[in-house]
């Protein structure tokens, strides 16, 4: 016997579902909106969820996301009318089981919850804090960014990650390090922003015992600190002439030599290194090396601002209010329409950095389960009032979403033609199931 949490608002459809289930032998405990079903589920344990889409406090999508937060490994499966399947979809995408179209055939019922309730836990590697911390996004750029870091990564390349201050190039670097053949080895990041010109090279490199004033004991470098593991220099564009010298040589001979000692040491690091500069212009400012720019250079990312990614904006939005609820012990849940609205027209200047930052504030001053604009800091509306081309940098989401069909269709249409109209290896080379595959056929119309 299972225990599965229906959240269900459709009063009828829940005695019929709950009668069908108890029959076969289920333990059934019903919610009718989302917000109750989600304090149940924390205080008590299931072994699914069933759950609909439209409910009339919040969506699917949301309770998922915080069921997902909560306890990865409970299976949920979403109940939806035919309209909604394109959104159900998207909810696979983002941890559930499956789907279930309405009116519910019981046969189909039954076999996917035989598939949810047996299915085998996944086992998992120790994960990395990038995993927990850090959300690559699903818009065009940001998958053309993780695949040149899946690219790079195994390789022992120095690279080089532009991007503007708050994009998160240090949870790239991280990522970097995680997916490559030094990830046992120690990840150490230093801010070369913050380091004076006096100690960059002690900090860096080590220093002996009486090196200088204020040397009162031996210093381990940080290229020591990192050996067989990978170093990342932020803000690599901020060291002094002198200290771009012995980076240089490190890089070259794999040697470094600490402050005040006639001892070299070798060390075995990889260098990642992030700006947000470029770099070139320095270089013909006279202001770096030339010849060190091209030994970080060896491959570059680019790291988009967060205005350049408003398909990705709600999902890093949803991921930090998630993130200050448990943190703060909060249960926010939504934002006011207007609070929206006024994020999508805002510049972001700090980009994830400050979304982060003004979520969690937010959702520290939101005492009910919906954030209003009385949580906002007051300079956020004033810097986007009477701006008149929002819409250049956040397209309204309708237009998004015709974008990513097109190149959904243009995608199916691709590979349909690739493997010869077999439907079964399109399925599996575009990851989703053949059903899938044929409501995405229909309403695309493509035969």
């Amino acid at each position: 016997m299972a225990a599965i949490l229906l959240i269900e608002d459709d009063l009828t459809f829940t005695r019929i579902l709950e009668g069908f289930l108890g029959k076969h032998g289920h333990r059934v405990k019903i919610e009718n909106k989302g917000k109750d079903g989600l304090k149940t589920f924390h205080n008590q344990h299931f072994d699914m969820v069933l759950l609909d889409y439209r409910l009339p406090d919040a969506t699917g999508m949301e309770i998922l996301t915080e069921i997902k937060r909560a306890n990865s490994d409970t299976p949920v499966v979403i109940m939806t009318s035919f309209h909604d399947i394109r959104t159900a979809v998207k909810a696979i995408k983002s941890g559930a089981l499956e789907y279930i179209t309405k009116p519910v055939n019981p046969d189909e019922l039954l076999m996917v919850l035989q598939q949810a309730l047996v299915r085998e836990k996944p086992t998992t590697k120790a994960s990395p804090s990038t995993e927990r911390n850090f959300v690559a996004g699903t818009s065009q750029l940001a998958k053309e960014l993780q695949e040149f870091v899946r690219l790079v990564a195994p390789t022992n390349m120095s690279v080089l990650i532009e991007g503007e201050s708050g994009t998160g190039k240090e949870n790239i670097a991280r990522t970097i390090h995680t997916l490559s053949q030094r990830s046992k080895g120690p990840f150490v990041a230093v801010d070369c922003g913050a380091l004076s010109k006096e100690l960059a090279g002690s900090e860096l490199f080590g220093h002996v015992k009486g090196a200088f004033t204020g040397a009162v004991v031996d210093k381990i470098g940080q290229f020591e600190a990192a050996h067989r593991g990978t170093i990342f220099l932020d803000e690599v564009g901020n060291l002094s002439y002198d200290v771009q010298v012995k980076l240089l040589r490190a890089i070259q001979e794999r040697i470094i030599q600490p402050i005040g000692s006639n001892k070299e040491i070798k060390v075995d690091v990889r260098i990642l290194t992030a700006t947000n500069d470029d770099l070139s212009e320095g270089v013909k400012r006279g202001e770096f090396r030339e010849d060190l720019y091209h030994r970080l250079n060896e491959f570059k990312l680019k790291v988009p601002a967060l205005r350049e990614r408003g398909q990705d904006f709600n999902e890093f939005l949803e991921f930090f209010r998630s993130e200050a609820n448990k943190e703060l012990g909060r249960k926010v849940i939504s934002f006011h329409p207007d609070v929206l609205r006024l994020f999508q027209q805002y510049d972001w200047p700090g980009n994830l950095r400050e979304l982060k930052n003004v979520v969690k504030r937010a959702v520290l001053l939101t005492t009910s389960d919906e954030v209003t604009m009385n949580a906002i800091p007051s300079e956020m509306a004033a810097g986007v009032k009477g701006v008149q081309a929002v819409k250049e940098t956040y397209p309204p989401i309708y237009d998004l979403k015709l974008l990513q069909e097109a190149q959904e269709k243009e995608m199916i249409i691709k590979t349909l033609h690739e493997v010869r109209y077999n439907k079964s290896k399109a399925a599996r080379i575009l990851n989703i199931d053949r059903k899938t595959l044929y409501l995405k056929m229909e309403k695309y119309g493509i035969e």
